[in-house]
């Protein structure tokens, strides 16, 4: 060690001293996160209302950190939540596990799970932390039907997922989006 080593170490101090403060004012001003940014997750519903999600398990079997918990059921002609045989009956996110890696959406086969650009998800209470799948259902827009009904946009789930864009469009969806909405664009 040097003779102007503790000098030098306060140079880096005074010169630090002088500059101004960055402070951000969080809760007030929020900041908008990059357009490909991995926050909350969501399930997506076909532009009729019923839901994406057949209830696979795929995204349980994919994820890393066994954040996800899902148990399929069985649709029936009086109670449809979506166009297979097969609907997530429970679906829940523990989000105290969960690293945002996106490899539930990757595994996803419908595009029933995405992630939007919420980040807020910070709570007191780890109880509130655990999202089950009526936190995570895209809210219903204009034309949708809350479910259970009759599929409106095809006989069979063929029609559902193949002619999916078509039946989109016929609905009145742009053809530039999807159904695949958040909150902030279902308030619009």
């Amino acid at each position: 060690m040097g003779m102007t080593d503790p000098l030098k170490g306060f140079g880096v101090t005074l010169s630090k001293m002088f500059k101004t403060v960055l402070t951000e004012e969080y809760p007030e001003v929020k900041k908008i996160p990059a357009p490909r940014f991995h926050g909350k997750h969501q399930l997506n519903r076909h532009p009729d209302g019923l839901e994406k999600c057949v209830g696979c398990e795929l995204c349980a079997w994919a994820c890393p950190a066994d954040a996800i918990f899902v148990e399929g059921g069985t649709n029936t002609d009086d109670e449809r939540y979506s166009p297979g045989e097969r609907y997530g009956f429970d679906y829940q996110i523990n989000y105290l596990r969960c690293i945002g890696c996106g490899l539930c959406v990757e595994a996803c086969p419908t595009r029933a799970l995405t992630m939007t650009n919420e980040y807020e998800t910070a709570d007191d209470d780890r109880r509130n932390l655990i999202y089950t799948k009526e936190d995570l259902l895209a809210p219903l827009l204009s034309g949708m039907e809350q479910p259970p009904h009759d599929m409106r946009l095809g006989a069979n789930e063929q029609d559902y997922y193949v002619n999916g864009p078509e039946l989109a469009r016929q609905q009145g969806v742009p053809s530039d989006t999807t159904v695949e909405t958040g909150g902030e664009e279902a308030v619009r």
